[in-house]
């Protein structure tokens, strides 16, 4: 008779757990789907909205992308478990110094949740530029951002002049670069 009870005891135990699970997974998409919807689309054309993200490798404790108006700014939204965010980083570096001499930021905005994470990845390929560290996804989700990586081009006077999703060559990153130095 105990057999029996231990029996539906177990089973009462999984059949609850897979409720669990199955009650949690749905309460996680409608939590993305309404955040989804409540965000504002920045794409193309839009005005950027501002922000404030820590610096992990600047002298500022904080960075707004105010700091930068009148500049024209490249934000990249990258992870450090992204293959093509990999590729396009030392494309990026490469192309800092003579860029940031025309007036134009770049910004990487990384959304791992571990800092140690980032910062062993700025050492490994010796980033200059501002990377700055979104580890709640407040700002990814406020730009409505997917997939990874995704760069916008912002023009000194905050539009978004271009929305690429996915891995730039340094080609491109030149190419939109160029669209959005300041005029002297």
């Amino acid at each position: 008779m105990s057999d029996k009870i231990a029996k539906k005891r177990k089973r009462y135990i999984v059949r609850f757990t897979l409720l669990a699970v199955m009650v949690g997974l749905v309460v996680t998409a409608l939590v993305l789907n309404y955040q989804r919807k409540n965000s504002e689309l920045v794409d193309e054309g839009t005005t950027a909205p501002n922000f404030e993200l820590a610096g992990l490798n600047t002298e500022q404790e904080t960075i707004k992308l105010s700091d930068y108006e009148g500049q024209g700014v490249m934000l990249n939204f990258w992870a450090t478990y992204c293959p093509p965010c990999k590729e396009e980083m030392p494309y990026m570096e490469e192309v800092y110094p003579e860029y940031k001499e025309k007036g134009v930021e770049i910004l990487a905005v990384s959304v791992d949740r571990s800092e140690l994470i980032v910062n062993q990845f700025m050492d490994k390929y010796d980033l200059s530029f501002p990377i700055l560290h979104d580890k709640s996804e407040q700002v990814l989700t406020t730009y409505g951002i997917q997939p990874l990586p995704t760069t916008l081009f912002i023009s000194p006077d905050g539009t978004v002049q271009r929305k690429v999703m996915g891995g730039l060559d340094i080609d491109r990153i030149k190419m939109y670069l160029d669209e959005i130095v300041p005029e002297a």
